[in-house]
């Protein structure tokens, strides 16, 4: 009985509160679209990235992820998006980045930010490429969209370090990214 427990843990069930560990959080400076988490410990299983952001220019950029400042065309995605009138799907391949989240604080909605929750899977198996999943959106009082996006770099490299960035934009003071190591 307990080695079918620990096959079902190991084959990707959710992680139960406990086996979360804060690694580090920036905060947004209001000056700077750049946030580098570095020298990440090797001693989990997966990573999750927790956003909470707002650009300080209202430009609605995208947020777009990158791993060990590779910015080659080693990246691909698939995106579902919807707005509550419409809905989406698009891919691409060879993309210097893993882009998400289009609505990061609408210019007509003051107080709204972005919120996303990134997991990036087998962060340290040197034998595959790296996947992250994506959930996230923005909600202006019945406006703003949601985004479900898949994401793969195409490297065996072990990642010590992940950058999120805004595409042309700042984060505001108020925003905040928490990157979590799951046991």
């Amino acid at each position: 009985m307990l080695n079918n427990l620990t096959a079902l843990l190991d084959s990707g069930a959710p992680a139960a509160v406990g086996d979360y560990e804060s690694i580090q959080t920036f905060n947004g400076t209001g000056s700077s679209g750049v946030i580098t988490f570095s020298s990440i410990p090797s001693t989990y299983k997966h990573l999750q990235l927790r956003l909470f952001v707002k650009d300080t220019g209202g430009l609605s950029p995208e947020i777009q992820v990158t791993f060990n400042s590779d910015t080659a065309s080693n990246y691909s995605r698939h995106r579902l998006t919807g707005n509550g009138t419409s809905a989406a799907a698009f891919g691409a391949a060879n993309t210097s980045n893993i882009p998400f989240i289009g609505q990061v604080g609408l210019p007509t909605a003051a107080s709204t930010y972005g919120v996303a929750i990134i997991d990036i899977l087998e962060y340290k198996n040197t034998n595959i490429y790296k996947t992250v999943r994506v959930l996230s959106g923005q909600d202006s009082n019945g406006s703003g969209g949601i985004d479900f996006t898949s994401g793969s770099w195409r490297n065996t490299a072990a990642i010590s370090t992940v950058t999120v960035s805004l595409s042309g934009s700042n984060y505001t003071t108020a925003s905040s990214i928490a990157l979590y190591g799951i046991k």
